[in-house]
């Protein structure tokens, strides 16, 4: 029997997944491509913008979203089921695209893969890491460990383990493929000293890729990795475990009142992220006198705003992650105006 390849696209909170998915189904010439999003949080989101592009590529329920929590923390519950049911499909499927949540960790999710009920079925084809091009180049997550290092032992009350270094760390580690996203947002010197630091921490053979939102699909499908078979030169921070909890982040939903303008609606979120702690906002919001809602972007000190079609039902909320304390009266606050 022909196992369906499986890709997971993975990286960090607010890389640019969401996008390079969206612009990948896009493009699917014809194939059927099956989609799980998952999500971080009890609320989701990036299902229902993978859904306004999907036609072209996925039949009716072909696009699962999760939002129990990490994919990778709830394996047995979630992702087995919805591979089972999706592999059992009448109608076979040319491929299947995992988007991870931001914080998920790739090495348990490809463990899944040897399931006997996985494993005679489908494989994966490559682990996608986006890399923020932008974050790098601001520090907000860091590749110089020395860096790292020399500041934590001339400020002791660092924490000796950063939580984002960790999960950055990991989705490196898997990688077959780094896409390199917002490269345009960085000038081409800088990119080229991130692309070398990026070579010295990734497995020998695996390329690094430019991109400014879209990329053809040949690039990120066909690498045919069989990575399931290949977990032990993928270990990173997290080594041989099963699970990590994730206990140093949290998040809120938050149904902010309609905002007078899409500046002042930019504002708040700007607000929001300038909040210690906080990583990343993202959802649905409104205008007053507009009928369709904005679609928010927020990670960093970058925020996106752009109106949602007015055809497509959307729940209005947003979806704060950030450090675990981070002080969410002030979020719910910030984003009320």
């Amino acid at each position: 029997m022909t196992r369906v390849p499986v890709t997971v696209l993975t990286g960090f909170l607010g890389a640019g997944k969401t996008t390079l998915l969206r612009s990948l189904l896009t493009q699917a010439d014809g194939k059927r491509i099956a989609v799980i999003v998952n999500e971080f949080g009890d609320a989701g989101f990036d299902g229902g913008l993978v859904e306004e592009c999907a036609a072209k590529a996925c039949a009716p329920g072909d696009v699962v979203e999760l939002t129990n929590g990490c994919i990778c923390c709830t394996v047995a519950d979630d992702f087995i089921p919805t591979m089972d049911k999706l592999l059992s499909r009448e109608t076979p499927l040319d491929a299947i695209v995992i988007e991870t949540s931001g914080l998920a960790l790739p090495q348990p999710l490809l463990k899944a893969f040897a399931w006997p009920d996985v494993r005679t079925r489908a494989t994966v084809d490559g682990v996608v890491t986006v890399v923020d091009a932008l974050a790098l180049s601001e520090g907000r997550v860091t590749l110089d460990e020395d860096a790292v290092a020399a500041q934590r032992a001339e400020d002791p009350s660092l924490d000796h383990d950063d939580p984002i270094e960790e999960v950055f760390e990991d989705q490196l580690a898997c990688a077959d493929l780094v896409v390199l996203s917002k490269s345009d947002l960085v000038p081409p010197q800088q990119l080229t000293e991130i692309e070398t630091r990026l070579k010295a921490s990734l497995r020998a053979g695996v390329t690094t890729v430019r991109a400014q939102g879209t990329l053809a699909p040949q690039i990120l499908i066909g690498l045919a990795s069989a990575a399931e078979d290949d977990l032990a030169a993928r270990q990173g921070h997290h080594g041989e475990e099963e699970e990590h909890d994730h206990d140093d982040f949290d998040s809120i939903v938050v149904k902010p009142t309609a905002a007078v303008s899409i500046d002042a609606m930019r504002t708040r979120i700007a607000d929001t992220l300038g909040l210690s702690g906080v990583l990343r906002v993202k959802g649905h919001a409104r205008i007053d006198g507009k009928s369709a809602p904005v679609v928010v972007q927020g990670v960093g000190g970058r925020v996106d705003l752009s109106f949602a079609r007015p055809d497509v039902a959307q729940a209005e909320h947003l979806v704060v992650i950030g450090l675990k304390g981070f002080d969410a009266d002030a979020a719910r606050r910030a984003l009320a105006g």
